[in-house]
Order: structure tokens, then C-alpha cells, then sequence
């Protein structure tokens, strides 16, 4: 009997339940994936968007080429005086001979040494915070929200420990900025969470107190509030009594800031389904438990573009403070510029003000974009 190959006793079997053999998979095109296809789809898919794009990219190309130009080519980096800005380019050196000015404000050159350490622990808590292969995440929130501030505040002012003592009044710069920011930040968010929660009660008179005191913030802005603070408050207090203009400002800023954010978090506890209030009535909840375990966290997983554009806009907020007397980073370089020492330097003072405030802020949205990605819970379709 004549040999006859295995292969052909067996009829191929079908590779699906219709019987048909499907196509092997072939790779995509290459201009429709990748940066080639995205820049299709989004930059060149029409002819008005073509358009659009070389209109755009003309006015990229003249601005990069004058900055190339202005600021790197016949730029002065070398000295520590006007006068050696002898190029038609930027004066860097206006920028390296007055930085330690912008970030310390009139604090004490010798003391420098304490806002160094403040900086150091302030970053040890983001990374702590923001790197997720760091174990300890709650003790870490505990350090930067009790322990932290306690010590940033005994290294700025001083008096203590065998410290010299800093008054406010020579504080100023990026620092400055700083502290008002965070100050600011982490102050509002639990008295804005209280107040939306209030204004959402069912007791009439709390519900009452919450919607006048968010309203009434909410429609005065921030400068008249600055200028309240510092100028209308201290007359009526009581005689003798001396309260801190940078305290006064920071109680102004997360008073107003606090309206705000509790206008975000009721929007956030709007966008919760009854069925999750009901599903956590029908265990039992209480009160507090049903919100604290259940609404609260799905409420501010769905907050967090608003909270953090919150927190944006409050830091450049910031920078109102010069009207009652405080120089931020912003008024520090602007009380520089005008120094007859230093002719025409403003364009590269409000440059590198700009960038200060681009770096601080595009660091907190790609942080919220990086939180929303890591608790997004929603299904996607391939």
C-alpha cells in the first residue's frame, strides 16, 4: 500500500464557526499611525485646517527665529552688571545678577540657608507623593499636611530653636508666592468640601448660612478682598491688637478661594447617580459613612479638572498681593526692572516670571491629567 501523507487523511478544520479561513492580520498603514497619522487626522484632514496649520507654523518659525536670535545667539550670559549687556540681544545677566533677589525675596543672605531647607522638604513630599513606586503614601500625605507646614513655618519666621527672627515684612519672591499658593491650596479644599456639602443639607439654616457665605465671596473679587483684609480689617478690632499683613492676606485668599472650591465639589456631588445614595441607604450607612466612604470619593475622582484649574488660577492669583504691600515674585521683578541700573530689561524679567508661573502650573495639570488616567474607572472601546 502506497504511503500517502497524514496531512491528507484529515480535512482542514475551520478556523471560526462559519467555516471560513480568516485573512492574517497585516500591519497598519504607516501614515495612518504614529505622529504621521495623528498629524493627518488633526493638523492636515481639510483643506481649511491645512491652511490654518502652514498660517500657524509661519508664526512658530518667526518666533522661534527671533528668539533664537534675541535670546540665545546675541545673548549676554557673562557678568554681573549692566554693563556687560554690550549685545542688541538679551541681558541674562540682569536675570543671574538679581535671581537670588527673585527667589528670596529681601530675606537675609545669611539665612538663605532656611528657605533652602523648606524648598528641599517641600520637593521630599511631592516626590514622596506623586512617584508611585514609593511605599508609604499615607505617611507621607500625614508629613506633608501636619508635620510640614509646622516646620516651613519655624524655618521662615524664626524665634525659635536658637533661630533668628525673619519678619514677614522682608519676605518675598518665589517663596513668597510659594507659601501663598500652598497656604491657599491646602486651606480651601477641606473648608470648600464642608461648604458644598452644607449647601447640600437638608437642615434649612445650615443649607442657609452655606449659600450666603458662598455667594457673597463669589461675587466680590479677590483685590477688594486683599484690600479689606489688610486696610478695613485691623479697624475693627479691638485696640491694641496687631495682626500680620501676610496673615490678613492669607485669611482673605482661602476665605474667597474656599467659595470656589466648594461651587466645584457641589458639582461634583450633583454628578453622582441617586442609585449610589440609595444603594448606600439600603446598607445601612449613616450620614457621614454614606458620604465619607461611598459619594465623597466618586465625587472628587470626578473633580479633579476642576479642582486643579481651581488651584491654578488661585496661584496666579497670587500675584495680587502687591496692592497691600507684599512682594511676590512678580512684584519683585517689576520693582526691578524699574532700577535705572538696569535699563530695558523688562522684556527679559516678565520672561522669566512667565516661565516661573508656566512651569509651577503645567507641573499641576499634568499631575491631574496623571491622577484622572490612574483613577479613571470608565470602559473604553478599543
Amino acid at each position: 500500500m502506497p504511503n500517502i501523507p497524514s496531512d491528507t487523511l484529515t480535512p482542514p478544520q475551520p478556523e471560526n464557526a462559519t467555516g471560513y479561513k480568516p485573512l492574517p492580520d497585516r500591519a497598519a498603514p504607516g501614515n495612518t499611525v504614529g505622529i504621521i497619522g495623528w498629524v493627518r487626522a488633526n493638523l492636515f484632514n481639510s483643506v481649511g485646517n491645512t491652511i490654518l496649520t502652514l498660517i500657524a507654523l509661519y508664526f512658530i518659525y518667526q518666533a522661534a527665529a527671533w528668539f533664537l536670535d534675541w535670546g540665545i545667539i546675541n545673548a549676554d550670559l557673562a557678568g554681573d552688571s549692566a554693563e556687560a549687556c554690550t549685545s542688541s540681544g538679551a541681558c541674562w545677566v540682569f536675570i543671574k545678577a538679581r535671581f537670588p533677589q527673585f527667589i528670596y525675596g529681601f530675606y537675609p543672605s545669611d539665612e538663605v540657608w532656611r528657605i533652602n531647607i523648606m524648598f528641599g522638604l517641600f520637593a521630599f513630599c511631592i516626590i514622596g507623593l506623586v512617584v508611585d513606586s514609593i511605599p508609604g503614601k499615607k505617611w507621607f500625605a500625614i508629613f506633608t499636611l501636619v508635620i510640614f507646614p509646622v516646620l516651613a513655618y519655624y524655618l521662615m519666621l524664626g524665634g525659635a530653636f536658637g533661630l533668628e527672627k525673619v519678619g514677614t515684612h522682608r519676605w518675598g519672591g518665589f517663596s513668597l508666592t510659594l507659601i501663598l499658593a500652598m497656604v491657599g491650596i491646602v486651606a480651601s479644599l477641606p473648608i470648600g468640601i464642608v461648604l458644598a456639602l452644607g449647601r447640600r443639607s437638608e437642615m434649612p439654616i445650615v443649607r442657609s448660612i452655606c449659600i450666603t457665605y458662598i455667594e457673597f465671596w463669589r461675587g466680590v473679587p479677590l483685590i477688594t478682598v486683599l484690600f479689606m483684609a489688610s486696610v478695613m480689617l485691623p479697624l475693627f478690632m479691638t485696640a491694641g491688637t496687631d495682626t500680620d499683613k501676610l496673615v490678613r492676606a492669607l485669611i482673605g485668599i482661602t476665605m474667597f478661594q474656599s467659595a470656589y472650591m466648594a461651587e466645584v465639589v457641589r458639582g461634583g456631588l450633583q454628578a453622582i447617580p441617586k442609585g449610589q445614595y440609595e444603594a448606600a441607604e439600603a446598607l445601612g450607612l449613616g450620614y457621614w459613612k454614606k458620604t465619607g466612604l461611598i459619594i465623597l470619593p466618586q465625587a472628587l475622582k470626578l473633580m479633579i479638572p476642576g479642582i486643579v484649574n481651581t488651584f491654578i488660577a488661585l496661584f496666579k492669583d497670587t500675584s495680587l498681593v502687591l496692592i497691600i504691600g507684599l512682594f511676590d515674585l512678580l512684584a519683585i521683578v517689576q520693582s526691578a526692572i524699574t532700577d535705572p541700573n538696569w535699563p530695558q530689561v523688562s522684556v527679559e524679567g516678565y520672561l522669566f516670571v512667565a516661565f516661573m508661573f508656566w512651569i509651577c502650573c503645567f507641573s499641576m495639570s499634568q499631575y491631574s491629567q496623571r491622577l484622572e488616567r490612574k483613577f479613571s474607572t470608565g470602559h473604553k472601546t478599543a
